[in-house]
């Protein structure tokens, strides 16, 4: 799918997009921090049909119940083609010696041959985070592995 990014001078940016159905759909970021969601009247594409304001806690909700069950979805499909492999979704504890730190320091798939595939912190979703990439209280890290690799996992998110 292409997303179009469009600078709207004085006011921020426009990504666009065309659904299957060929409607367009828009989301507007505003210099000010407002998101507004927008849908194109079918019949004549560059009238706003619809336009929905977001405050910040709205766009959080939005992108959280859009982004991360499609990287579920995603690891599922994966799972049912390659027998064994699991993915699961571990969170950072608030004690864990790696929040607050380079991923990279917990050496994941060195130490148990897992790999991290996404790291979701609040309505966020960060795919494929290198090793520079800071841990925090809370994050939900997503591991892709075997049973006992993604277990190990776990084990060293929670105490090192």
């Amino acid at each position: 799918m292409e997303v179009e990014q469009t600078a709207l001078p004085g006011i921020g940016l426009r990504h666009e997009f065309t659904t299957q159905s060929g409607r367009r759909v828009a989301v507007i970021s505003h210099r000010s921090g407002r998101r507004d969601l927008v849908i194109y009247d079918k019949g004549d594409p560059d009238r706003a049909c619809e336009t929905v304001k977001l405050n910040d806690e709205e766009a959080e909700a939005l992108v959280e119940l859009l982004g991360a069950p499609r990287i579920v979805q995603r690891l599922n499909q994966l799972h049912q083609q390659v027998e064994g492999l699991v993915s699961v979704q571990l969170p950072v504890p608030p004690t864990s010696p790696y929040a607050g730190r380079p991923m990279g320091d917990a050496r994941v798939r060195t130490r148990t041959g897992a790999s991290v595939v996404a790291v979701v912190r609040g309505p966020q979703v960060v795919t494929s985070p290198g090793p520079d990439f800071g841990l925090a209280a809370n994050d939900i890290v997503v591991v892709v592995g075997g049973a006992d690799s993604t277990a190990e996992v776990a084990d060293i998110l929670a105490h090192g």
